[in-house]
């Protein structure tokens, strides 16, 4: 069972340290906090997946499940937030690629090559966020709650004419607060379904345009 082949992982770590451990930038900047063994992905990935199918990882990290999934020549879609972990993860996928050896390199005879598609949300109310995140005056945010009025989304609970009616009395910090308090955080990126919006379609490159229309039409289809 699974469970089993985890806890005697975890139980005899020793066992699995030194062929597993990653010897890359991620062990010099982190140790191996966190970090679980490709030994361990190894055995959850090829006991519930087969070759060619998906992997989905919503805590990317430092990258260990698609550095494994990608040896055991699985299909992976891994999410981070974290700028930090993203760069790191990214530079450990290049060196997978190149066959760096490392974690159950040895193991699976792993030689390198393979590629993968790195993208970013596109942002919508995040942007209005980090603008009054960083405003230092009230009237840098007052031209951003003005442009906000005009495109943002707001918390519908949100009584705005008595936000524009009070909050420029408060202190800076107390208008950042407010502020944030009133954006919508379910809308802080834009969603495929508005792609062809026309006020959406103006700020997407030709070339992302074409990219999201090729990813998304794809869905489904088993050949892909």
């Amino acid at each position: 069972m699974v469970c089993d082949d985890i806890q005697e992982i975890y139980a005899n770590p020793q066992a699995y340290k030194k062929e597993n451990r990653a010897t890359s930038e991620i062990e010099l900047k982190f140790g191996n906090s966190g970090q679980k063994p490709e030994k361990l992905l190894e055995r959850i990935i090829e006991m519930s997946t087969d070759e060619g199918d998906y992997v989905l990882d919503f805590f990317m990290g430092s990258g260990t499940t698609a550095a494994t999934a990608m040896k055991l020549k699985r299909r992976f879609i891994t999410i981070e937030q974290l700028e930090n972990q993203i760069d790191i993860a990214k530079n450990r996928m290049n060196e997978v690629i190149s066959g760096k050896k490392s974690g159950i390199s040895k193991d699976v005879d792993w030689q390198g090559g393979g590629s993968f598609i790195y993208v970013e949300l596109m942002e919508k109310n995040t942007g209005y966020l980090k603008d009054v995140i960083e405003a230092e005056s009230t009237d840098c945010l007052r031209e951003i709650f003005n442009s906000m009025l005009e495109y943002a989304d707001f918390d519908f609970r949100v009584d705005l004419e008595e936000v524009k009616d009070s909050v420029w009395r408060l202190p800076l910090e107390d208008q950042k607060r407010t502020l944030i308090k009133i954006i919508d955080k379910n809308q802080l990126y834009y969603n495929y379904s508005e792609i062809d919006d026309e006020n959406v379609r103006d700020l997407i490159s030709d070339s992302d345009y074409a990219f999201n229309k090729s990813l998304y039409e794809n869905e489904g289809d088993e050949n892909e």
